[in-house]
């Protein structure tokens, strides 16, 4: 179990995208890691896009990001909406400054967008934020997985399993 002992933070919220919320956190905890699903508030129950449910086990209030060793941003609708919690921003920023592994796939480059952290990273995205993820400095590129340093980034579901490995071996190496 290479993940044992580690702990990472998973950040949900209405309308996530099902697959890249729970493949990535499946995967972590088949390999020992502990995932905490992080909402607005605790023990809340989120749906996703396809209905699928996540009940969080902890409000953004509720942990610091200095007790987890790495932080899962999935994509769908939830990153416009995570983003404008002050906590996930600073949450993503510790990450960050700490040089921790943030994994963020789809739509969940807007998180880091708003935590003003892309400035000259190579990332990758869904193709529909490129622009965007360009406006904010980063060098977007078209592959399934991007690595640049600490930041992992992937575009969509298809994507998915080559995300989670490489995600699980940057978070191994830390």
């Amino acid at each position: 179990m290479r993940l044992e002992n580690k702990k990472v933070i998973a950040l949900v919220s209405e309308d996530f995208e099902d697959l890249e919320l729970w493949y990535p956190v499946m995967r972590l905890r088949e390999e020992g890691a502990e995932v905490h699903l992080v909402g607005e508030k605790a023990k809340e129950t989120y749906k996703g896009k396809y209905g699928v449910p996540a009940v969080s086990d902890y409000a953004f209030s509720d942990v610091k990001a200095s007790d987890y060793d790495a932080i899962l941003v999935p994509g769908g609708w939830a990153p416009d909406k995570l983003r404008r919690y002050p906590e996930v921003i600073e949450m993503v920023q510790y990450m960050d400054e700490h040089k921790k592994p943030i994994g963020q796939i789809c739509h969940a480059g807007w998180v880091l967008i708003s935590a003003k952290i892309l400035n000259g990273r190579n990332v990758t995205s869904t193709p529909g934020i490129k622009d965007d993820m360009e406006n904010a400095g980063a060098i977007w590129h078209d592959e399934a997985v991007v690595v640049d340093g600490h930041i992992i980034s992937s575009r969509r579901p298809p994507d998915l399993p080559p995300y989670a490995k490489v995600f699980a071996d940057v978070l191994a190496t830390q």
